[in-house]
């Protein structure tokens, strides 16, 4: 097991863009900027001066670079009893201003990915991936601090947070003590001013959350109100585009599919995203599907979020607000999780009996039951 010693550097304001430029000697620069009015994305970085650093969101997550949206797997030749596998020449790549819950969505992925039977196109791409985080306000649309994914601890290189005149750097791998190494005069020492700044963006950051409740019991409540009148209604307005399942951080379903060429004898395979909202998703040999109507559909994306991922012991949602903030129906994943846990609707009657009637198994004086 690899120890990584602690460490915290701080780059001062006006070193910001040396910095950035310096990052290209390790490989090719991405990060978010803005590409229209209201939206931002991941793209490769030419000027430095066009990056954002106070971003909310982009539209794709990071996963993208990780695990490719379309990839060809191998190319065969069915005058051959043989296949040519194809994996690409990944050049390295910094991947600059990720935040804390698109970091989580990337550990999430690697415990599926990256397990006892390793995905070689996956790996190759987060061998040659350097990760570098950086701090966020919250809007609307987020509720990582109900994820416990607003703060991450590892899974960066370096890891970049808001001071008044800088940014504290959080040093999270070797690579990381590298990057800082080479460019040590960019950096100071970190004062006590600065960790007082740190800490209050930190409570400014937690107080600008929309909601502070607690969500421990989900998962238990989606299974026991799976006939919730919520669902019909929801569905019904769901356009089963998959939108939801494209931009989610931790979503990884995919479909494979032969291409063959015009001689029809040589082709490829490829793998490409799959969404469990499309009718085709569930549809298997012999015209059976598992999830027949957008109602069963729609309900199995909450049910499989919600669900807990056991090596990490978190949900698959990081609460990225990307379902809600980029859905053409306006359908809100979080009110919908809300009124499931009794915040948003009151469904049950407004009194119930505080004393449990002492009847049963568990109250009878034998093992027969409670005597006539």
């Amino acid at each position: 097991m690899e120890v990584i010693l602690l460490r915290y550097v701080k780059l001062p304001k006006e070193n910001t863009y040396e910095f950035l430029e310096r990052l290209k000697e390790w490989g090719k620069l991405y990060a978010p900027v803005k590409i229209s009015e209201k939206f931002y994305d991941f793209r490769e970085i030419d000027d430095v001066r066009k990056v954002e650093f106070h971003y909310t969101r982009t539209i794709m997550p990071p996963k993208k670079f990780f695990f490719k949206p379309r990839e060809k797997m191998f190319e065969f030749d069915l005058s051959k009893p043989e296949y040519k596998e194809v994996i690409e020449d990944v050049e390295p790549f910094v991947l600059f201003g990720v935040h804390a819950c698109d970091i989580y969505g990337l550990k999430i992925l690697d415990t599926i990915y990256l397990d006892e039977l390793p995905d070689k196109y996956y790996k190759i791409r987060r061998e040659k991936g350097i990760i570098i985080g950086i701090s966020c306000m919250p809007d609307e649309y987020c509720f990582c601090n109900l994820r416990k994914t607003d703060f991450a601890d590892d899974g960066f290189d370096l890891f970049l947070h808001e001071l008044p005149d800088g940014w504290l750097v959080r040093v999270g791998s070797p690579t990381g003590h590298r990057i800082v190494d080479k460019n040590i005069k960019l950096f100071e020492e970190v004062t006590d001013e600065d960790i007082c700044a740190f800490r209050e963006f930190e409570k400014k950051r937690q107080e600008a959350f929309k909601y502070h409740e607690d969500w421990d019991n989900l998962r238990y409540l989606l299974e026991l109100e799976m006939e919730h009148p919520m669902w019909e209604e929801e569905a019904n307005k769901c356009l089963a585009c998959g939108i939801c399942t494209l931009t989610c951080p931790t979503c990884r379903c995919y479909e494979v599919q032969d291409i063959v060429n015009l001689d029809g004898i040589t082709g490829y395979r490829e793998r490409r995203w799959d969404s469990c909202q499309f009718r085709s998703h569930g549809l298997v040999a012999g015209g059976h599907n598992f999830r027949p109507t957008k109602k069963d559909r729609f309900r199995n994306r909450y049910l499989c979020k919600n669900a807990y991922n056991e090596k990490l012991g978190l949900s698959y949602c990081v609460g990225c607000g990307r379902c809600t903030a980029f859905c053409p129906a306006g359908i809100s994943f979080v009110r919908n999780l809300r009124v499931i846990l009794g915040f948003e609707e009151q469904r049950c009657p407004p009194n119930v009996s505080e004393e449990i009637p002492k009847k049963g198994f568990a109250y009878s004086p034998g093992v027969g039951g409670d005597e006539e």
